[in-house]
Parts: structure tokens; C-alpha cells; sequence
């Protein structure tokens, strides 16, 4: 009878005991806990997860947030655990740190809970940006005491850019156009023109649709009313069925760096004329046996013509040689220390790789290389082995570069040595040469404002992007001219002496 009367009672008692919660705040300093001794301390975590989530708070830069949860070790040690703490250090531009401190507010009488399942709890709070690695790592309080070996536990998670799931609410990235759905079709309405419609975003009236087939066979500026359906004909030189659409649009919130949106080119459908209907049909009607034999007989000799013309165009095709696809056609790009590396640099290689099918060599990729070979010997190496050298112009000191870029890598400022006037005085003499000017072009994004030092550059051709990037584009795949090179090389000759 007692038995029974005990087993009630702790059925009871564990029926009106509240299940331990948690409270967080911040606590960037160490735990209190730390300075004092302690004979017994809890075992370290079982599990530790992290993951973004969108806060409730919308078109706020902080919208995605870390929800981090961990699961308790079960075993006895969990009586002593009072709190966990929880500390993210994140690494991109600028690197950032912060903790909480999560106390349980009630004490653990079980290693589970009494409904099953281990003790889990989760903390939503730190702010997630974009391309960014985080070390997260907790332990429980009271930890070990001082010069112990601490229990903790850690993770790493790198959060992904505006394409993603989650990242695409980020405020930076809605200004970028992740939420924005164009909703491309296009399709070959002949040989020579592509059909590319899609939707306007609310964002920017301003875009360019590339068509890409290993390289890009045409390309066309579109300046329309935003958040309107329009439709845009693109010329093209080359096959345009199975091709890729780029729509790549210039948004005031986010200049060059705005989402692109690629779709497929398929065939235009066609729209056939109905047949004229005959108002004789009664009096025909008796002729319909005697025709149906001659209609069998000509359908064959059809089939049979049919069948001989794609035999001969077989035959015909496979006696001719396939084309064979051109390797892509290297570039060695030289660009005065002042450009910003990030907004200019980095943003016209893009453009070489991806519209223009180039491969592209830069000095900062190949430190290691310069260091080992020096400055002369490798700008030698790579404009004997490059098909074309870019110099690329801006007169214009970035604002943006300055204060976002100022400290970051790649930025003017960390360049410890320009190669553009070492590179101009090396290749000067090529200038002055009418076998290998063809090489040279000259690129800015502005207006071009050589200095006195570089008036030489002149003499080649010059390109100004976007403007100029059709022009631009056929340029470098173009077979070598010598079209007026005469002249330039004698106004090259006279400048080049002079220094």
C-alpha cells in the first residue's frame, strides 16, 4: 500500500515540476564561474548545429539570423549545469566577435526529459552576412577551473551568397535583384535574329541581353518602363538554337554588381494559314474513290524524295571537314595602381571570362611567380605567351573602393608595387612596330585620360564599356589587321623616343 502511495507522489511531484527553459543575453567578457574552484564541473555538449533562418522583422539588413541549437550530454553531470555560452567569430572583410550566455531556469532532475527524448534547446540572435565564414563554439557553465582542460564544442558555416534559399531576403541582396523573376523566353526567329522576352524589374529601367554559344554571338542594350513585359531582337552571327541567354541588368541599387538571369534559345513556333475551303464539296464527293489511290501514289513518291534528299545532305555533310572549336585566347591585363582592384579590376576579368571567352593573367594572381621570377622577366614571359595586352584606364577614383575596399585585399592601397609603368616601357617598343601593334588595345569605363607619360597609348585602338563591348568583343577574336597601322606606327615611333 505504501508502494503505491510513493509512486503516486513522485508522479505528481514530477507532473507540477516546470521543465527548465532558457534566458540569453550578452556576455562578451569571461563567465564569473571562471574564478572560482570548483570540485565537480558538467560534461561538455552532445551535438551543435547551426543553420539561417528569416527574422520576423522584414527589409531590415539583419534579416537572417543564426539559429544555433544544441543537444545536452545525458549522464549524471547534468545536475551541476547551470548556463551555456555560446561565442561566433566571423571572417570576410572585417572580421567580428560576440558571445551570449544562456541560463537554464530551472535546475536538471533527469539526464532526459520526462516526455523522452535528450534535453535540446536553440538560441536565435546573431546576424548573418553574406560570404562569410563563422567559427561558432560553446561550452557549459560552470566550466573548468583555471589551467583545466575545458570541455567545448565548435562548428564552422560559411554562409552562401544572394542565390541562395535564404540569403536571397537579405536587404543587400533584394537590392541586388535576388527576388526579381524576369521570367525569360527567347527563341530563334531566323538566322540571323533572336527574340528575347522577359520582365522588367521595378528596380531599374536598364540591361543588356548577351547570347552565348562557347562565345557570345550577339548582344543588345534595353532601356525600358520598369515592371513592364518587353520584347527585344537580338542579332546574332552564328547558330542561336540551344544557345544561352544572359540578361544582365544595371540597377541603381547595385551598378555593376546585379544578379544576372540566364534562359535557353529554342525555335520561334510557327503560325500556319488555314487551307481555303472549296464550296464544291458536294459535287466532288463521287471523285473521292477514284482519288484516293492517286493521293496514296503521290504520297509515296513524296516519302521516297524525301528519303533520297536527306541521304544526299548526309553525304554531302559528312564529306565536309567538322569545325573544330578554338582554344580560348589569352590576355595579360596592366592597370595602373590607382584603379580600384575589386569594382574595376575584377569586374572587367569577369566580363573577358564570361562573354568573351578569354583567359585572362593579372599580377595579383601570380604573386608567387613574380616574386620568384621578378617584375621584368615575368611581364616578358606573359606577353610572349598572351594573344592580346589590355592596358586598362580610369581616371576616376572609385568612392565606393575607397571606403569599402580601402583595407581590404585586393585594394590600391596593400598593392606594394605597380606594374603598369613597367609594363608601358617594356612593350613601347612593340608599339612602334607594325607587326605587332594588333596586340595592344586600350580599355576604360569612363572617359579616357591618359597622362603625359602614357600619350603613346594612343595609337591603339581604345574601348569604351559598356559601350563599346560588341565592338570590343568582335575585336579579339577578329584575324589580325594592318589596316592604317602605318600611321600609327610613325605617331607610336614619335612618342615612344621621347622617353
Amino acid at each position: 500500500m505504501w508502494l503505491v502511495v510513493l509512486r503516486w507522489a513522485v508522479l505528481c511531484w514530477g507532473a507540477v515540476t516546470p521543465e527548465p527553459m532558457i534566458r540569453c543575453s550578452s556576455e562578451m567578457g569571461p563567465s564569473p564561474e571562471w574564478t572560482v574552484r570548483h570540485t565537480l564541473t558538467p560534461g561538455d555538449l552532445r551535438d551543435l548545429r547551426v543553420e539561417p533562418v528569416i527574422s520576423s522583422v522584414a527589409m531590415e539588413d539583419n534579416s537572417i539570423l543564426m539559429n544555433i541549437s544544441w543537444v545536452l550530454r545525458a549522464d549524471a553531470s547534468i545536475r551541476l549545469l547551470t548556463a551555456t555560452k555560446i561565442c561566433v567569430t566571423g571572417k570576410s572583410n572585417f572580421q567580428s566577435y560576440s558571445c551570449v550566455r544562456c541560463n537554464y531556469t530551472e535546475a536538471f532532475q533527469t539526464q532526459t526529459r520526462p516526455s523522452g527524448g535528450k534535453w535540446t534547446f536553440s538560441y536565435i540572435g546573431f546576424p548573418v552576412e553574406l560570404n562569410t565564414h563563422y567559427f561558432i563554439g560553446a561550452h557549459n557553465i560552470p566550466n573548468a577551473d583555471m589551467n583545466g582542460d575545458s570541455p567545448s564544442m565548435s562548428v564552422n558555416f560559411t554562409s552562401p551568397g544572394c542565390l541562395d534559399h535564404v540569403m536571397k531576403y537579405k536587404k543587400k541582396c533584394i537590392e541586388a535583384g535576388s527576388l526579381w523573376d524576369p521570367n525569360i523566353t527567347a527563341c530563334k526567329k531566323n538566322e540571323e535574329i533572336v527574340e528575347v522576352n522577359f520582365t522588367t524589374s521595378p528596380l531599374g529601367n536598364r540591361y543588356m541581353a548577351f547570347i552565348q554559344s562557347n562565345i557570345v554571338i550577339g548582344m543588345s542594350h534595353v532601356s525600358e518602363n520598369k515592371g513592364t513585359r518587353t520584347s527585344v531582337l537580338v542579332p546574332v552571327t552564328g547558330e542561336s538554337e540551344g544557345a544561352v541567354v544572359q540578361l544582365t541588368p544595371y540597377f541603381h541599387t547595385c551598378g555593376n554588381d546585379c544578379i544576372g538571369r540566364k534562359g535557353i534559345v529554342v525555335l520561334c513556333p510557327q503560325t500556319g494559314a488555314p487551307f481555303p475551303l472549296d464550296n464544291n464539296r458536294s459535287g466532288l464527293s463521287g471523285w473521292i474513290p477514284l482519288l484516293l489511290p492517286a493521293l496514296l501514289v503521290a504520297t509515296c513518291v513524296l516519302a521516297i524524295g524525301i528519303c533520297l534528299k536527306w541521304r544526299h545532305e548526309k553525304i554531302k555533310k559528312t564529306s565536309f571537314p567538322s569545325a573544330v572549336l578554338l582554344p580560348p585566347i589569352k590576355i595579360l591585363v596592366v592597370y595602373p595602381s590607382e584603379i580600384c582592384f575589386h569594382h574595376t579590376v575584377c569586374y572587367f576579368t569577369e566580363f573577358l571570362q564570361n562573354h568573351c571567352r578569354s583567359e585572362v593573367i593579372l599580377d595579383k594572381w601570380q604573386k608567387k611567380k613574380i616574386a620568384e621570377m621578378g617584375p621584368v622577366q615575368w611581364l616578358t614571359t606573359q606577353k610572349k605567351a598572351a594573344d592580346k595586352v589590355i592596358f586598362l584606364l580610369s581616371n576616376d577614383v572609385n568612392a565606393m573602393c575607397d571606403g569599402t575596399c580601402g583595407k581590404s585585399e585586393g585594394s590600391p592601397r596593400e598593392n606594394s608595387q605597380d606594374l603598369f609603368p613597367l609594363a608601358f616601357n617594356l612593350f613601347c617598343s612593340d608599339l612602334r612596330s607594325q607587326t605587332h601593334l594588333h596586340k595592344y588595345l586600350v580599355v576604360y569605363f569612363r572617359e579616357a585620360d591618359t597622362k603625359d607619360d602614357y600619350n603613346a597609348l594612343h595609337v591603339c585602338p581604345m574601348y569604351h564599356l559598356m559601350k563599346d563591348a560588341a565592338t570590343f568583343c568582335t575585336e579579339l577574336f577578329h584575324v589580325e589587321q594592318h589596316v592604317s597601322v602605318g600611321k600609327r606606327f610613325q605617331a607610336c615611333h614619335n612618342r615612344c623616343s621621347s622617353l
